[in-house]
């Protein structure tokens, strides 16, 4: 890619002469600070003072690569499928994310910069504390309109840029692989905080990812791959949801994304009383977009099945990301909450029975 300035690299690099080149507009002044300490990239909030007055806000966010260049190496497919969703495939889902005023990759992933609308005052969920059941029915239904309209569409099963695409045999054989490796890794780092349950359900349920992943081909739709609560911004109000972070795009069973979201953004108190109306509201929002031959105990099914997406990602996520003592203590909350829900709801057993 040829460019007028070229893609920031660090915070220093997003200056007004780069700012007045991605919004098309004279910058004469900009300010950054941080937002959160994400893993695997870093996001800044961008305020910006404008030469002449316009329609465009006053601050933005920006998501860089990680600041880590082994990191950045390692995670690189991630920026390629969050360049993926923005520039091909937000505008064919309904699921409400920010709006994108620019978004650039180059050098195979390894440079990306990503310039979003401000959604403050909105606020990021918190995966150590859990979210309410009103939350978690704006989650469920906005999850819909990112598996309905995608449902069983054969373009986005291996679209460039999907770093989990639908599943061939070859690629399930290496993902099943790749999964034992970083559950040894996982418990090598981690373990010692884990209970035994926890750790006979990580380690077994981890060695069935090639068969889980071959399970019910036939029914597929873009997954957001990692949606939790530390992915989601709510509004003051707690009536709406926009959903971030879409470096684990994939394509798979939809349920797997539900199961996830509950299993570890809930409490399992609050899960367990209140799946079944979650995995309701979902089915209700998914047929208001055309899909008829999905009952509810299919979906429930689904749901049940899915459920091996959390330690999935967890081990993926412990091995090869960053590690911190918030990432750390949210890796052990989400394995004991989702170890307790593979547990209750039979998961594995499914998996084996299939």
């Amino acid at each position: 890619m040829t460019a007028v300035v070229p893609i920031p690299r660090s915070p220093e690099d997003v200056t007004a002469l780069w700012l007045s080149h991605a919004l098309g507009v004279e910058v004469d002044d900009v300010a950054i600070s941080p937002i959160g300490t994400g893993q695997t990239g870093a996001t800044y909030r961008v305020t910006v003072q404008y030469r002449q007055s316009c329609s465009l806000p006053g601050t933005f966010a920006i998501k860089l690569p990680s600041q880590d260049e082994s990191v950045r190496d390692r995670v690189a497919i991630g920026y390629r499928s969050e360049h993926a969703f923005y520039t091909e495939m937000a505008k064919h889902v309904a699921i409400p994310v920010p709006v994108c005023h620019y978004c650039e990759i180059d050098n195979d992933g390894a440079d990306f910069a990503l310039l979003l609308g401000d959604l403050a005052p909105a606020e990021q969920g918190d995966q150590l504390t859990g979210c309410t059941v009103e939350e978690a029915v704006l989650a469920v239904r906005a999850l819909a309109g990112l598996h309905g309209p995608s449902w069983c569409e054969p373009k986005w099963a291996d679209f460039p840029g999907i770093s989990m695409p639908k599943a061939t045999q070859d690629f399930a054989d290496g993902l099943g692989e790749v999964a034992k490796m970083a559950t040894e890794i996982t418990l090598e780092k981690l373990g010692a905080r884990m209970s035994d349950a926890d750790r006979d359900t990580l380690r077994t349920s981890m060695s069935m990812v090639t068969p889980w992943l071959m399970t019910e081909p036939h029914r597929h739709a873009l997954l957001h791959g990692d949606y939790r609560l530390d992915n989601m911004l709510f509004n003051p109000g707690r009536t709406e949801v926009t959903i971030v972070d879409w470096q684990t795009i994939g394509n798979g069973l939809p349920a797997r994304d539900l199961a996830y979201f509950t299993a570890t953004s809930l409490t399992p108190e609050v899960r367990a009383a209140a799946e079944r109306q979650l995995v309701d509201a979902y089915h209700d929002e998914l047929m208001s977009y055309g899909i008829t031959d999905y009952d509810r105990e299919t979906c429930w099914h689904d749901y049940r099945l899915g459920l091996l997406q959390a330690p999935l990602l967890i081990v993926l996520g412990t091995a090869f990301a960053n590690s911190t003592e918030r990432g750390d203590d949210m890796m052990l909350v989400m394995t004991a909450r989702s170890c307790q829900a593979i547990r209750e709801l039979g998961a594995m057993e499914l998996v084996s029975a299939l």
